[in-house]
């Protein structure tokens, strides 16, 4: 045999090898990107989990739910479909003591979401939260610290920084020139509160399901769960903190905008008599100085014969942009259509996948806490300026408010013994 014919079969031999050795280095690759996880709160966490049976190389390895009923339901979701086995508790705290959970999906009341979170990344972990993250002004700031401490992945579930990342390019790249102003429409059909429209079980843990809140004088609790909780003060944000952070955040990123000069929300609770404490209608506006947005609420009458234009509207010197979902159209200042786009999409699949390869080092949040609370601290602003009937004014570099000493009472709030951030 001489060198050359020596030379092609080592070749041929390697070459072999290598590719053989392909599938199993794609294996041990899939491996180590790998991630177990935990769902936490399964209204809308249900939504979370859904989104995790779809993507690769993810593992649901704990479900957390206070309500039996719910617990069962979900477990059944993830055995149905995942070939591991999935832990249920009803203790949040169980699942932090698991050194092999990477990261945890918090889908709680919203009173709930800076406590857990903070917990959660003393713990080790990454954390992804849902909208709005925090309850008040004080735990935005403590919650942005905490990530910043504990060197942690954490993004917000503001699912439109991912869907609606094109339509923003387009305007930023100047589809309608010079951004000058941003309407955000909410517009449903709620009913009365306080009917158990979502009951809970009966053997709800009503102290771990309360958590870091203390009891409220005024209201049994057990009328508002699961859901009417949100209008009231007490363990709410109102419509502003459930709905109207999607559309605020998306106004407030196309105008590339921090923190605003002077807010204002009026409205009231004008369709029912209840026990709702939250506007149900109302006009929340924010002025940057060189921009500003507002954001329309009508969360008792659809308004179907007024339909608006898009579920984000802008406004240029050039003409107007319309944004929904992961689609946009163009006007020109006449009102003429000029042109539409659209996006990727994805879902919440799309979102979720962003957070969980940005865990992996292979991709930037698309909403990384720090930003999202700076659209939260908006709703937060625009309830004080609400409750406190007052013009809201704050330092544009910092969101802190100014010469207002009614509002510095909701900036914080008292915590239940043992439950403090």
């Amino acid at each position: 045999m001489n060198r050359r014919t020596l030379l092609r079969q080592t070749s041929a031999l390697g070459l072999t090898a290598a590719l053989s050795s392909l599938p199993r280095l794609r294996a041990a690759d899939a491996q180590a990107n790998k991630l177990k996880v935990a769902v936490i709160a399964l209204g809308r966490g249900m939504g979370h989990v859904q989104a995790l049976l779809k993507l690769p190389n993810v593992e649901i390895a704990y479900l957390c739910e206070v309500d039996s009923n719910r617990l069962e339901k979900g477990l059944k979701v993830v055995t149905d479909q995942q070939a591991v086995s999935c832990q249920g508790v009803k203790d949040f705290r169980k699942i932090l003591e698991d050194k092999s959970v990477d990261a945890v999906f918090i889908a709680t009341p919203n009173f709930w979401h800076t406590p857990m979170a903070i917990l959660a990344m003393q713990a080790g972990k990454h954390v992804y939260v849902e909208k709005p993250g925090s309850q008040n002004p004080g735990e935005a700031e403590a919650l942005v610290a905490a990530t910043k401490k504990y060197n942690r992945v954490v993004q917000m579930g503001n699912q439109r920084r991912t869907w609606m990342k094109e339509a923003i390019e387009a305007l930023h790249g100047g589809a309608i020139g010079p951004v000058r102003f941003g309407r955000g429409f909410y517009y449903n059909s709620r009913k009365e509160v306080g009917k158990l429209a979502l009951p809970a079980a009966a053997d709800l843990d009503w102290n771990l399901w309360q958590g870091p809140v203390p009891d409220d004088a005024k209201h049994d609790i057990k009328k508002f769960a699961h859901y009417d909780w949100h209008w009231l003060w007490h363990w709410g944000n109102g419509e502003l903190g459930n709905n109207g952070i999607h559309t605020m955040d998306i106004l407030r990123w196309g105008l590339k905008a921090d923190y605003p000069v002077k807010v204002t929300y009026n409205g009231g609770r004008y369709f029912y008599d209840d026990a709702q404490e939250t506007p149900d209608t109302g006009t929340a506006v924010y002025d940057f100085g060189e921009s500003g947005f507002e954001w329309v609420q009508s969360s008792c009458h659809p308004r179907a014969a007024e339909k608006p234009l898009a579920e984000v509207v802008f406004y240029g010197d050039n003409g107007t942009m319309g944004i929904n979902r992961d689609s946009w159209t163009i006007y020109d200042p006449k009102g003429k259509e000029m042109s539409q786009g659209k996006g990727a999409g994805g879902g919440d699949p799309a979102h979720i996948g962003n957070f969980l390869d940005a865990i992996r080092g292979q991709a930037q949040l698309n909403s990384p806490i720090e930003e999202g609370q700076k659209s939260t601290m908006l709703c937060h602003l625009g309830n004080i300026a609400y409750r406190t009937n007052t013009v809201v004014r704050c330092d544009p570099k910092t969101g802190k408010m100014l010469d207002n000493p009614e509002g510095e009472k909701l900036w914080t709030r008292a915590y239940r013994t043992g439950w403090g951030i």
